[in-house]
């Protein structure tokens, strides 16, 4: 008997569609990478990246039809931010349940828009049709040259394993909005914010890419923990995580309500920072075009030869797990 998607989970679903795709010759971006791509005019990449945003999996309690809607446009913005591409054009495809009033359609149409011009990128068309639950699908499309762009698959031995922000807080802001923990007000407006209103780090990505300091680097919104075991697949090496990026305000909620922070850092979702590998004699630029674009590079780590992720914190060594959000399993 057949297994069920579910029992496969999303990478087993890719895997058996790409049994079945012809590649196309001289493809410049493999299938498995954050975008796809084709080459135009002779050395540049039209980069184009598609999302699906479903009510049922992508949209909380709390979140509005205005936050769904850029939500749906942020997501596509973080995949050409981690290879270092400014996005110019969006479109959009939407699945509308019928009952929904004239005043929602408007609420959706402003946050495309918002989403849209909040990365300097423009919605220019797309479809809409009938569904049984909201779907918001995506298109972004950017250029860039070939040079510039950071694939997955370029992670070398050494090389500086860094992120740009801190995890966590989604992972207890989902909590606060489906499971109903408490959280003191400093904190809990933070961490619900965080999963209302993603932001795309489009502006470091583009500094990055324009040091050539990076080497490989991938969105996070499937979680810390998945975006490294991806890249280590990828580029067919471990990583050494010898600093957790745990975000202040997860620390305290951990505290507040005994859970583990490295769970809480490691093994959510719906963050957008992007994790990226560094040649360590470019370090300290690529710090620096961080620092001119008001954004951060929190060094982690250390790729390694062996092709395994682990935690190394305090003398103790513990394997980080190859788990995250997957669609038909979480």
């Amino acid at each position: 008997m057949k297994r069920t998607v579910r029992e496969i989970g999303e990478r087993g679903v890719i895997e058996t569609i790409l049994r079945f795709l012809e590649p196309m010759p001289g493809m410049p971006v493999p299938f498995g990478d954050d975008v796809s791509a084709v080459e135009v005019d002779g050395g540049r990449l039209a980069v184009v990246k598609t999302d699906m945003l479903v009510g049922r999996t992508d949209v909380p309690p709390g979140m509005s039809l205005k936050e769904a809607a850029r939500k749906a446009v942020v997501m596509n913005v973080s995949d050409m931010a981690a290879k270092g591409v400014k996005p110019i054009a969006v479109l959009a495809a939407l699945g509308l349940p019928n009952s929904l009033t004239e005043r929602d359609v408007e609420e959706l149409a402003s946050g495309l828009n918002m989403g849209a011009r909040e990365y300097g990128a423009y919605i220019i068309g797309g479809d809409t049709n009938e569904a049984s639950d909201l779907v918001i699908s995506c298109s972004a499309i950017g250029f860039c040259e070939k040079g510039r762009f950071i694939g997955r698959r370029g992670a070398r031995p050494g090389d500086i394993l860094a992120v740009t922000g801190f995890f966590g807080k989604t992972s207890c802001g989902l909590k606060i909005l489906l499971e109903g923990l408490g959280a003191p007000r400093e904190i809990r407006d933070t961490l619900v914010q965080s999963v209302l209103v993603p932001e795309a780090r489009l502006k470091e990505g583009l500094a990055l890419a324009s040091t050539g300091a990076v080497t490989a680097s991938i969105d996070s919104s499937d979680g810390l923990a998945w975006s490294l075991h991806e890249l280590s697949r990828a580029s067919g090496v471990g990583f050494s995580v010898e600093n957790l990026p745990v975000a202040p305000e997860a620390e305290r909620f951990a505290e507040l309500h005994g859970l583990d922070p490295y769970e809480l850092c490691l093994y959510g979702g719906e963050e957008y920072e992007l994790v990226v590998t560094v040649r360590p004699d470019l370090w300290y630029e690529a710090e620096r075009a961080l620092r001119s674009v008001g954004g951060r590079l929190i060094r982690i780590g250390v790729a390694t030869r062996t092709e395994e992720v682990t935690l190394n914190v305090g003398g103790r060594a513990r394997t980080i797990e190859s788990k995250g959000w997957e669609h038909f399993r979480t």
